[in-house]
């Protein structure tokens, strides 16, 4: 089981650092899938490993690498989606207390999953054609980011795609220029929802081991997905995004037959 999950965090987040999702879009429904564990303690896994990736991965590119995070939108997005992950943590354990079975509430998950990254993949192959926007107001930007947190909480995966999508078109930002202010507002939303479990007391039994595996390997995973994401061009980048959506859904269709059917 170790092994599985080390893996995945490695991938999910190398992966998640090129296309700026983060990896827990990847780790919560690929972990669903394997059944190693209850689907409160996958989510709760995911989420400390994605702060583990994302922090490492926003503390490095401010401090030793080119940053390309617009500070002056990407914080209030940011104060936004702390508020939308404490208040989506809420909600998922309201919704979860309403079913007697954890294989419902993944299975509601998936669903949600799925077309929400649906959605967005065809935005993004459609975004040539659509104009975008670049909005400036602050209030704006919480707003978004409430939205972005709630979801992305609720689902347990931090917010990636969702995040990249609402930035190509809302700011007009770049694959990779989005994918470094993406993982900013991951980083705080996640550290917002892990926060309000601790005080809660909502933290689900889990292998300290396993904990500290999933995050190390996250962080090596980001720092060879940095290093290919310099190699990358932003065509290409876009490509591996669009490529990651596929298998998110593909990974969401498998759990939502093995969960409901």
């Amino acid at each position: 089981m170790s092994f599985i999950c080390f893996f995945v965090a490695f991938l999910a987040c190398a992966l998640g650092k090129i296309c700026g999702m983060g990896g827990g879009v990847i780790i919560k429904p690929v972990l669903d899938a394997s059944g190693v564990m209850s689907v409160s303690a996958i989510s709760f896994l995911s989420g400390c490993t994605v702060i583990g990736m994302s922090f490492w991965s926003v503390g490095s590119s401010v401090f030793w690498r080119e940053s390309q995070i617009d500070w002056k939108l990407s914080s209030p997005l940011a104060v936004g989606a702390a508020l939308g992950g404490i208040l989506g943590k809420d909600l998922f354990n309201q919704v979860a207390a309403l079913f007697s079975s954890a294989n419902t509430v993944g299975g509601i998950q998936a669903i949600l999953l799925f077309f929400a990254t649906l959605a967005t993949l065809i935005y993004t192959v459609k975004k040539a054609a659509i104009p975008t926007k670049r909005l400036s107001s602050p209030l704006a930007c919480i707003v978004i980011g409430l939205l972005l947190g709630l979801f992305g909480a609720f689902l347990g995966i931090g917010g990636g795609p969702f995040n990249m999508a609402v930035l190509f078109f809302f700011f007009s930002m770049s694959t990779k220029v989005a994918a470094q202010n993406s993982l900013y507002i991951i980083l705080i939303s996640q550290i917002a929802g892990l926060l309000k479990n601790i005080f809660a007391r909502q933290i689900p039994q889990f292998s300290p081991f396993l904990l500290v595996g999933m995050v190390f390997f996250g962080i090596l995973g980001s720092e060879i997905g940095g290093v290919l994401n310099h190699k990358l061009s932003d065509s290409k980048a876009t490509l591996f995004f669009e490529g990651a959506m596929i298998l998110v859904m593909g990974i969401n269709l498998y759990n939502i037959c093995k969960f409901l059917l």
